[in-house]
């Protein structure tokens, strides 16, 4: 089982395939997990059953400690591409998020203004107006959809609490297309159930709604890390590519990431 946890507000510059040189951003506790999804996939373990509402850093300490590592870079000439809200969990659970994406960009414009903010999100909680707005003004708005398909979705990342696909689907919808869909493709088996996102039914109920929702760029993966659950497989580069190749289809750009 993965157990790769970020333990720091501020971390990176990373790597990474999808952002490019990236500066990441935790929200979360940095000794645990705290999210509403337990992916089978998430590299960060299994999502504890307590739901603990303690521990998150404050937004001003998010905000110092960025100001602090952003200066930092800027005086030792240091390239970078993106800030990107990640780490453990899901970013958008943070009581002070919205607030938090304004002094982002604040500090951003000022001493790296051509640098990408980047909210890497399940989408949950984009039914809250704040959440929302605050989505808006990110520059690379990621938000994950991982099946169209409502018994699929539940497989691979197990919502906890009411969580409605329909609800999610139309609220995707309301971005008006400023917005990231970002899907992991993926085989294999969950407590000895066969779980796969990449079959013609689902790829083809997928693609419908992402003709629906027209997002400015979809991005598609697979696994490249530890898993949470071990009975999983990535799919090869050829099946991403011409699942990529079908999105385009639709006038959507596509980025594939090996």
């Amino acid at each position: 089982m993965a157990t790769f946890l970020f333990d720091s507000i501020v971390f990176g510059p990373v790597w990474s395939r999808r952002l490019g040189e990236s500066l990441g951003i935790n929200l979360l506790p940095g000794n645990r997990k705290v999210c509403n999804f337990n992916c089978v996939y998430c590299e960060c373990g299994q999502t504890p059953i307590e739901e603990p509402s303690d521990g998150f850093p404050s937004y001003k300490e998010v905000k110092d400690r960025l100001s602090l590592r952003l200066q930092e870079m800027k005086n030792n000439n240091e390239y970078l591409d993106s800030i990107t809200f990640a780490g453990n969990g899901e970013p958008t659970l943070h009581p002070d998020f919205p607030r938090i994406i304004n002094d982002t960009i604040d500090i951003r414009n000022r001493i790296y203004p051509k640098a990408n903010i980047a909210v890497l999100s399940n989408a949950t909680l984009i039914g809250n107006k704040k959440i929302f707005n605050a989505l808006l003004k990110a520059d690379l708005n990621i938000l994950k959809l991982d099946s169209a398909i409502g018994e699929t979705l539940n497989k691979i990342n197990c919502p906890r609490g009411n969580y409605q696909l329909q609800e999610i689907l139309h609220a995707l919808k309301q971005f008006n297309g400023k917005l990231i869909i970002q899907t992991l493709f993926f085989r294999g088996f969950y407590h000895g159930t066969r779980v796969d996102n990449s079959t013609e039914d689902e790829v083809n109920a997928w693609l419908i709604v992402l003709a629906q929702i027209q997002p400015e760029c979809v991005m598609i993966y697979s696994i490249a890390r530890d898993t949470a659950v071990q009975e999983l497989e990535s799919i090869s580069v050829h099946e991403l590519q011409m699942i990529a190749r079908r999105v385009e289809q639709l006038g959507i750009k596509t980025l594939v990431t090996p």
